[in-house]
Formats: C-alpha cells, structure tokens, sequence
C-alpha cells in the first residue's frame, strides 16, 4: 500500500483511509492505483466481505491532484503516459463485486462524490459538502457519473451539480438519496464501521449476487470507457489550460478569449 493509503483488515471488514491530510487527500496517481489494487484484491481474499473507505483530516478528498491534470496539459510525456493506462480506481469500481461502503467526512469533492455512487452504503458527517465542479475545470464527469448521479438524483439536480457547481450539504444528499445518513463527525467512523460490520456477517455469496442484480456492470464500464475518451480530450484543450492557468492564478477563467 501507500504511505498515503492505509489498510486495515479485521473482522471480516478492509479499511481503507486516505491519509494524505495536508494536502486535502488530493489523490494522487499513486493513490489510485493503490486503492484500485486494494478494492480488486479484496475479491479474491475469503477474509475480507466488505471494504470500509474513509479519511484522515478534515476533508474526506479534494479530488485528483490539480497539478497532474495540469502536468497533462502541459504537454508532460511521464504525465501523459500515466493517464494513457486509464484510472486503476475507477475500473476497480466498475467490477466491485465486494460491498463497499464509505465514511466521508467535511469535504468531498470531484472523484470524491462519483466514487460515491459505486458504494452500497454512504455515511456523512453533518458538515459534508459534495461537489463535481468538472466542468468548471473544462473537464467532464467520470467514473460513469454521467450515468449514476443522474439515475440517482435526476437529470435537473445531475446537470446543476456538474455544469454549475452546485454544492450539496449532507442534508440534501440524504434527501437526494446519495448517502445513507448524516451524523455527528465524532460519530461517523463508528457508525460506518458499524454498518460495514452488519454487511461482512451477512452470507457472503446472496451479498455479492444481490449487489450484482443491483447494477448494470456492463452499462458501467461502456460509460466510463466513453467518459475517459472525453476526459482525455478535454484535458489537452485550450479550455483546461485556461481553467488550470486561471485556478493557479486565483483568478476567474476567461472562456471567451479560448479559439
């Protein structure tokens, strides 16, 4: 694993915690492979029966590390070839056989809220805020939240979130159905761990069948094969580089002056 991804494994339960907290838990390349890695190896260790994914710090994850998106833009060769090879947590989500469940705590934002909707069970704390603010980067959305979120909230609520920004506290993504509750902070961990304990004593294969009639894998993974090339696109374009340029800058993106 990696020093910015522990894992812990007891009682039939694998957490995962996200501890890179001086930097927002802004993931890294090397984050998502190891959480891809993790989550994939979990289908093949009997001891393991749900995966538990939560954060050191205050905020559950900035997202992707805005200085690799920019490195690709850039025109960076070790940058590009690292994201030739696709995001290893994305495609470890789209074939999750495993429960997953998630402890998000303040913040989430980006990858944070689309992974979100590859969990079984979400808990919040009381103070979250979700947000998907692609295409404010000039970017679109990915792990199939094209498709997931607006199945999940509907279409309106999907479009606001992704084109305006909208932000989303923890009492609307209970009400919209992204999570399951929101509690106290100093409660979330017990509680989500609680919740991942209930699903691990269940019987494990009516478990992983009933999460797999419960999603269209195949759906999944040609949205997030048609999202990526998309993504990829977006992420070279004159558009981006404003966004990165105006975001570096602190300043407000200029979209009129990109021919």
């Amino acid at each position: 694993m990696s020093e910015h991804v522990l894992s812990e494994k007891s009682g039939g339960v694998l957490t995962l915690t996200l501890n890179r907290p001086e930097k927002k838990n802004a993931l890294t390349r090397d984050m998502y492979q190891a959480l891809g890695d993790a989550i994939d190896q979990a289908e093949f260790d009997k001891d393991v029966r749900c995966v538990l994914i939560q954060a050191n710090g205050d905020m559950f994850t900035a997202g992707n590390d805005l200085s690799d998106f920019a490195a690709v833009n850039a025109g960076d060769s070790s940058a590009n070839e690292a994201r030739r090879g696709g995001n290893p947590l994305l495609a470890a989500l789209a074939r999750a056989k495993t429960p997953l469940v998630a402890a998000v705590n303040g913040r989430a934002v980006g990858v944070g809220v689309t992974m979100l909707l590859h969990c079984d069970l979400v808990y919040i704390s009381e103070d979250a805020l979700l947000t998907t603010p692609f295409v404010n980067l000039a970017l679109v959305p990915e792990a199939a939240s094209s498709l997931t979120l607006p199945a999940r909230i509907g279409h309106a609520r999907a479009f606001s979130m992704f084109v305006l920004g909208e932000a989303v506290d923890a009492k609307k993504a209970v009400d919209w159905g992204i999570a399951n509750a929101a509690v106290p902070t100093d409660q979330l961990r017990a509680r989500a761990k609680a919740a991942a304990d209930a699903v691990a004593a269940r019987p494990p294969a009516a478990v992983v069948i009933t999460k797999s009639l419960m999603r269209d894998g195949a759906a999944i993974a040609d949205r997030m094969d048609e999202e990526g090339r998309h993504f990829a696109a977006q992420l070279k374009s004159p558009e981006a580089k404003e966004a990165f340029a105006a975001f570096a800058e602190k300043r407000a993106p200029d979209f009129a002056k990109v021919g």
